[in-house]
């Protein structure tokens, strides 16, 4: 008989964190999250969307032993076509009838605060971390990301969730061949005088954030999902990253000092962090700089790419790429770079990753099950 807990006490809170990385222990590409990242999502001082949303966490339990867990909520940011709720955090060992009683549980306390459909895995937050189930290339995850074991794809569909859409994730050696429309471009774009390639410094982040602010406002604004951005927020924001940031790998081009198209990138956190077991004390924090100082780390992801539209299709992003790529051959240790996903849903975004010579070497999927099994599911829409 499994017994539901909700996560409240301290034990329970370390069962949480702790089980994955029991089930886990025998595969060597699982890579444990940092413990805080995942508690600061439950931690309503931490995260905003608690402002109007709810979520709890649950163990479940059978002969006193964990078998499962997860996440459940519902927030108003989450607007779908009717009142869809979430589920994320999903571990669950490989037994489709404890699977089918955790998603009937989400299921039954969605429904009784108004939900008609719920997503998953997806997060309590934005959609930049731990979001979709792992579907195809099961390699170490980039930090932040899900992972999962390839059987919880037939848990979630063999209980009725449906692909919503598929998250596709673009990889590119830094050292094969590049595209000779990208050499051309360089080439004809290097002579222009007007024109130049700088890399963000950390010494200056101030200019950088106002320059992101206007390039991707500019590009992604009115594309799709896009919406305008703060140059505060912006600025925030890389003040934060600043620690990580390599001044070898983010890259703004300008026409006489105007900011014209942006490449930003940053080291894959991951291949430092899965050394520390997901702690991040004074030890691990003093242990995190030893290896990001002496560790080489091979695999760099790649954030935002963006042109204006005034520039857009005449080669700016091949000068860019070629400029950069060259700059970071002989700088970086860096042999594959990794794009954060791409919704199927998103054919523009898609072509542009296409365009950089990238094949997809991973993906995830955001699943919907409909309460209503009598009503017709749809895709999310395309853009």
């Amino acid at each position: 008989m499994i017994i539901v807990e909700e996560v409240q006490s301290k034990d329970q809170k370390r069962e949480f964190l702790e089980f994955p990385a029991q089930l886990y222990q025998n595969d060597k590409n699982y890579i444990r999250p940092l413990d805080r990242d995942i508690e600061d999502i439950f931690d309503p001082e931490k995260n905003k969307f608690f402002r109007e949303g709810a979520c709890k966490r649950f163990l479940f339990k059978n002969n006193n032993k964990t078998v499962g867990k997860v996440a459940v909520f519902i927030s108003p940011n989450y607007q779908q076509k009717q009142s869809t709720g979430g589920l994320g955090f999903f571990d669950c060992i490989n037994d489709q009838e404890t699977a089918n009683f955790i998603f009937d549980y989400c299921k039954n306390w969605l429904q009784e605060r108004g939900m008609e459909a719920m997503d998953g895995p997806i997060n309590f937050g934005e959609r930049d971390k731990f979001w979709g189930l792992l579907i195809e290339g099961f390699t170490e995850p980039l930090y932040g990301m899900n992972y999962n074991f390839p059987y919880y794809k037939d848990l979630f569909e063999n209980y009725g969730f449906q692909i919503y859409f598929e998250q596709l994730c673009f990889t590119r050696s830094i050292f094969a061949e590049v595209s000779r429309v990208f050499t051309i471009a360089h080439e004809r774009n290097r002579r222009n005088p007007a024109i130049s390639a700088k890399p963000m410094k950390k010494n200056n982040l101030g200019k950088f954030a106002k320059d992101f602010t206007e390039i991707y406002n500019k590009a992604w604004a009115s594309h799709g999902e896009g919406k305008q951005l703060e140059e505060a927020k912006v600025l925030r924001m890389f003040n934060k990253m600043k620690p990580i940031i390599n001044e070898h790998i983010s890259w703004f081009v300008y026409e006489n000092e105007k900011p014209i198209a942006m490449w930003i990138n940053l080291p894959d956190l991951n291949q430092w962090l899965k050394y520390l077991n997901g702690k991040l004390g004074m030890f691990e924090k003093l242990q995190f700089l030893w290896l990001k100082r002496f560790k080489k780390n091979e695999k760099m992801v790649g954030l935002v790419f963006g042109v204006v539209p005034e520039w857009q299709k005449k080669g700016i992003d091949g000068y860019m790429i070629w400029e950069g790529t060259q700059h970071l051959r002989k700088h970086t240790d860096f042999t594959i770079t990794e794009l954060q996903w791409i919704g199927d849903f998103n054919p523009k975004m898609i072509k542009i990753a296409e365009m950089l010579d990238t094949t997809v070497t991973r993906k995830l999927a955001t699943y919907r099950y409909l309460f209503d099994r009598n009503k017709e599911f749809e895709r999310h829409t395309i853009l």
